[in-house]
């Protein structure tokens, strides 16, 4: 029988709320993972935050995010760096070994530098994170985001960087509403066996109100999540599984009703 064992909340789906609502809200709908976004740990600060989800019982899944390491100056590439170096202390922090990485959008025209930052910002950061027991998951973003998030677009160049390094060190997160149009999905999701970090849901609406505000309750739209799911599984991922949905509608209705209805569509769909 299905059950919420690996239901993990992604806060951003309760926007609304900070994370003490985040967390209390968790513990009222019995969801036993969360994963926190990094604002809303500066808004309370770090050890506020430990001790709230420590309290609670609650297991964190990931700490979002880390990444955006293109940058127009050497200067800023660093402070990049060191930024990420924090994310990674967070996580520590916060008991979980997975930082998820939205790699960044160009500073300019030149996407293939860009493509190369991103490389190397990732290259000096493993070593930190491995001392910290944190493994870096590139988070591969829909297409459509290239110019203001990410130049990693695709699972397929997830891997590729992924693939330099250990699979204790660097690995991939498979998020639904991002890769579910690829034709080679299933094959990059057999291909990255063993470094699947992280499994995102949401659904893809039809039509798409808004690019980036526009994601769907599971259910709602065309996305085969379940079909998805079974393959990444299939490649040894039985960790929790996010819902992260940004969406004003959901975002403006009561978070306990969101929680509930996540419940029900996670069963449901996932």
């Amino acid at each position: 029988m299905q059950s919420i064992d690996r239901l993990s909340h992604n806060q951003i789906t309760t926007n609304q709320w900070n994370l003490r609502e985040a967390v209390e809200g968790c513990v009222r709908a019995g969801i036993p993972w969360i994963g926190i976004w990094r604002d809303k740990i500066e808004e309370i600060g770090l050890n506020e935050s430990k001790r709230i989800v420590r309290d609670a019982g609650l297991k964190v899944s990931s700490i979002c995010r880390g990444g955006m390491f293109p940058a127009a100056t050497k200067e800023e590439r660093q402070k990049r760096i060191d930024e990420n170096k924090r994310a990674v202390e967070e996580a520590a922090e916060l008991g979980t070994d997975v930082l998820v990485l939205v790699c960044g959008p160009s500073p300019g025209k030149d996407i293939e530098a860009a493509r190369k930052m991103v490389e190397v910002g990732i290259e000096q950061l493993v070593p930190f994170a491995e001392e910290h027991g944190v493994k870096l998951g590139i988070e591969p973003l829909h297409p459509m985001y290239a110019a203001e998030r990410s130049v990693i677009v695709s699972l397929a160049h997830a891997n590729e960087i992924a693939e330099q390094y250990r699979p204790e060190q660097v690995g991939v997160v498979v998020d639904v509403f991002h890769v579910w149009w690829d034709p080679d999905l299933y094959n990059q999701i057999k291909r990255a066996k063993g470094r699947i970090l992280g499994y995102h849901v949401s659904d893809w609406l039809v039509p798409t109100p808004d690019l980036l505000m526009g994601r769907g309750m599971m259910g709602d739209g065309v996305i085969e999540i379940h079909r998805i799911r079974k393959a990444v599984e299939e490649s040894g991922y039985d960790g929790p599984i996010e819902v992260e949905i940004f969406n004003h509608d959901i975002w403006n209705t009561p978070g306990d009703k969101v929680l509930e209805r996540m419940k029900k569509r996670y069963l449901e769909y996932v």
